[in-house]
């Protein structure tokens, strides 16, 4: 495969998208987050960002699309698209590691690797054991679950018995 290096404009269209904070996490950029997947420009000049929503529903993708638009427009852009692309589809795994560090410095425990789904028919596990959860703030293990959901589906409530304090999780998808 034959790449053709990046133009200025791209390169600047680029930079402009991935500094889009995410309307949810505003600790992240988009580019922290993964969700922003590619920006190109074409022959015309139109500059394309393409974004993968964390999950199909996630309420916060039309935000993004137009925050994404609205900051390339402003740089003095004329022509944007804004493209979804859901396959493949959004994995924690996407998250940067300056992501995961920003998230851990915000009280929030990132996630860890992304299930590994095997081919073929999913199979039934009654009782699925969760894995220890460490505490952004001291580190501990010693944590439960308070709830599955926090202020975003993508989110869960943790407690650490280390030093008595809640704290969010970003869920593994």
């Amino acid at each position: 495969m034959v790449t053709t290096p990046a133009l200025p404009d791209e390169q600047r269209a680029r930079r402009i998208a991935a500094e889009v904070p995410d309307p949810e996490l505003p600790m992240l950029t988009l580019a922290d987050l993964g969700v922003l997947r590619e920006v190109r420009t074409t022959p015309d000049g139109t500059v394309v960002a393409s974004l993968t929503p964390t999950y199909s529903g996630c309420p916060a993708m039309a935000e993004m699309r137009a925050d994404v638009a609205a900051r390339l427009h402003a740089a003095g852009f004329a022509q944007v698209e804004i493209r979804t692309v859901l396959d493949p589809p959004w994995s924690t795994d996407r998250i940067s590691p300056e992501g995961r560090r920003k998230l851990r410095e915000h009280g929030i425990a990132p996630p860890g690797r992304a299930p590994r789904k095997a081919a073929g028919p999913v199979p039934l596990v009654l009782g699925a054991t969760r894995q220890a959860v460490p505490c952004p703030r001291c580190g501990s293990t010693d944590t439960e679950q308070t709830s599955r959901f926090s202020a975003t589906a993508c989110r869960s409530l943790w407690r650490c018995h280390a030093c008595l304090e809640p704290f969010e999780h970003v869920k593994e998808l």
